[in-house]
C-alpha cells in the first residue's frame, strides 16, 4: 500500500537518497528542503508523487505548513524522516555561542518541531512511523563535536521517551544512529578552525585530521540506508535504536566497555549514599547495599 511521506533536508546527502527510495517504491512524498529549487528533477521525474516544500527546520510555523502540504496533497501522512541536520568540529572553548546554539536549533529543536507537527495527524489515524536520523554519536562522544552530539544525544532521549508515550497508538519512533556515509556531512564537520589553540591539537586536530583522510571513503551507503529505512516503514517491530554500519558498532561496543569497566570500579561508591534503613522498590532487591 502507498504511504506519504514528509522528508526533510531532502535535496542533498542521505535525504536525497531518501527521496529517491521513497519515490522508486511508489511512494508520495513532500520533500523539504531549505531550498526546494534542488528538487527540480525530482518533481519534474515524479510529478503525480512528489510535492517539494521550502523548510527552515527551526521555523515551528513552517513545520506546520509542511505537515499541512502533505494532507492537502495526500490526504494523509505516514512517514516522518528528520533527517536535517550538521556539525562542525570546533574545541568548545572556541565555539562561539552563535554556533553552538544554531546547531542545537537545527539538530534538536528540528526534529522536536517536525515531531510536534506529525503527532496530531498519526494519533488520528493510529498509525505512523516517525524515523529520527541521529548517529553513533548519540551514544558515544567525539572532541570537537560538543553542540552536534549534545544534539544528537538529546534526540535519542527525547525520542526514547516520546517513542513510549505514543507506542500505545500505534505510531512507532526509530532513532537511526548511522557511522560515516558517504555524504557530504563531512565536508561540513571538518572546515579547518582558524587560530585554534595548541592546547587542542592532540584532540580536536586529531579528529579534524581522521575527518580529512576519511572523507570519501566512509563505509556506509548512503543508498542502501534510503532502501533499508523505505523496508523499515513497512514494519510493525522497531527498535527504539538502531545502529548503522561496522563503524558505528564497533564505537558503541567500545565506549560501552568502558562505560562498564568504570561502573564497576566506582560500584561501592554508587551504593554508599543510601540512608541505612531504606528499601529499594520492588524488582531492585537483586542489588547489593551497602549498610
Amino acid at each position: 500500500m502507498s504511504k506519504v511521506w514528509l522528508v526533510s533536508g531532502a535535496a542533498r546527502g542521505l535525504g536525497r537518497s531518501i527521496s529517491e527510495a521513497v519515490l522508486k517504491n511508489g511512494d508520495r512524498l513532500v520533500a523539504a528542503a531549505r531550498d526546494p529549487q534542488r528538487l527540480d528533477d525530482l518533481v519534474a521525474r515524479y510529478p503525480d508523487q512528489v510535492r517539494a516544500v521550502a523548510l527552515d527546520v527551526t521555523d515551528e510555523a513552517a513545520a506546520q505548513r509542511a505537515v499541512q502540504l502533505a494532507l492537502d496533497a495526500f490526504g494523509g501522512l505516514d512517514v516522518l524522516v528528520n533527517n536535517a541536520g550538521y556539525g562542525h568540529t570546533v574545541p568548545f572553548e572556541q565555539m562561539s555561542s552563535e554556533d553552538f546554539r544554531a546547531q542545537l536549533e537545527t539538530n534538536l529543536f528540528g526534529v522536536v518541531n517536525l515531531t510536534r507537527a506529525v503527532l496530531p495527524v498519526m494519533r488520528g489515524q493510529r498509525s505512523g512511523h516517525i524515523f529520527q536520523v541521529s548517529s553513533v554519536g548519540g551514544r558515544t562522544s567525539t572532541p570537537g563535536l560538543s553542540a552536534y552530539q549534545a544534539a544528537k544525544w538529546a534526540v535519542g532521549g527525547f525520542s526514547d521517551v516520546v517513542a513510549k508515550e505514543v507506542s500505545p497508538l500505534g505510531i512507532q519512533i526509530c532513532t537511526l544512529e548511522p557511522g560515516g556515509m558517504r555524504t557530504d556531512w563531512a565536508g561540513e564537520a571538518k572546515r579547518p578552525v582558524e587560530g585554534m589553540l595548541p592546547d587542542y591539537d592532540a584532540t580536536v586536530g586529531h579528529v579534524l585530521r581522521l575527518l580529512a583522510s576519511y572523507g570519501g571513503q566512509e563505509i556506509g551507503d548512503p543508498v542502501k540506508i534510503a532502501e533499508l529505512i523505505v523496508a523499515l516503514s513497512r514494519r510493525d517491530d522497531l527498535p527504539l535504536r538502531l545502529l548503522l554500519g561496522a563503524d558505528a558498532l564497533f564505537v558503541y561496543e567500545q565506549d560501552e566497555r568502558v562505560r562498564a569497566e568504570e561502573l564497576e570500579q566506582w560500584r561501592e561508591t554508587t551504593l554508599s549514599t543510601h540512608f541505612p534503613d531504606a528499601q529499594l522498590p520492588a524488582g531492585m532487591d537483586g542489588l547489593k547495599r551497602r549498610k
